[in-house]
């Protein structure tokens, strides 16, 4: 049996403007940075040789660069990073603000914006990503326990609200820069039993 750990990328100028960013490559800012940080020192906590940790990313380089901090801070080795782990794509919103988002194109859960990869397609890239993830791990190390994803909000929202048959997250809950959510991996599928920070029983 294995846990998935995964964590939302630290903050970025985008997301402080509450601009989508989507599959757009936009860096961390400072405040990303300190945040990767402090997920990694809290993360250490829970962690009998943070040394040993299998960490892999998102190849966009705001999870890049958040797993390469947790990555150094544990003094683990350089993360593997996944296309499959990228943000949802949201075709021509992306740089729009939250706001001018609603006005050109309505309900975020109801919108059809041009271009734009829809929940169905990000659920099965995002678990398609996740058993790959999974396999390539415990290929290089058959004993492993536990595997840190660096991606993203939506990515992550899609998966919670899978494994929960809906009931999370809520629809007005934003998914911290840096939180972290553990699910446990068996042939069965996955299970939640982590949601930042609180232990689950769902």
């Amino acid at each position: 049996m294995t846990h998935l750990t995964l964590i939302r990328h630290g903050e970025t100028d985008w997301n402080r403007a509450r601009l989508i960013q989507g599959s757009t490559d936009i860096p961390l800012n400072d405040t990303g940075r300190e945040q990767a940080r402090q997920t990694a020192r809290r993360l250490s906590q829970t962690l009998p040789d943070a040394a040993s940790a299998y960490i892999v990313s998102s190849d966009l380089s705001r999870a890049r660069e958040t797993a390469q901090i947790i990555a150094d801070e544990w003094q683990a080795e350089a993360p593997r990073a996944y296309p499959g782990l990228r943000e949802r794509g949201y075709g021509e919103a992306e740089g729009q603000s939250v706001s001018d988002f609603a006005r050109l194109w309505g309900d975020w859960y109801t919108a059809q914006v041009p271009g734009a990869e829809s929940r169905e397609q990000l659920h099965a890239r995002a678990f398609a990503a996740l058993e790959t993830v999974t396999v390539d791990a415990l290929a290089l190390r058959p004993d492993l326990a536990r595997v840190f994803v660096v991606t993203h909000g939506a990515f992550i929202r899609s998966v919670i609200h899978h494994v929960s048959g809906g009931r999370l997250p809520a629809r007005e809950e934003r998914l911290a820069n840096g939180s972290h959510y553990t699910f446990r991996s068996t042939p069965e599928g996955l299970a939640l039993v982590d949601y930042a920070g609180s232990l689950m029983s769902l």
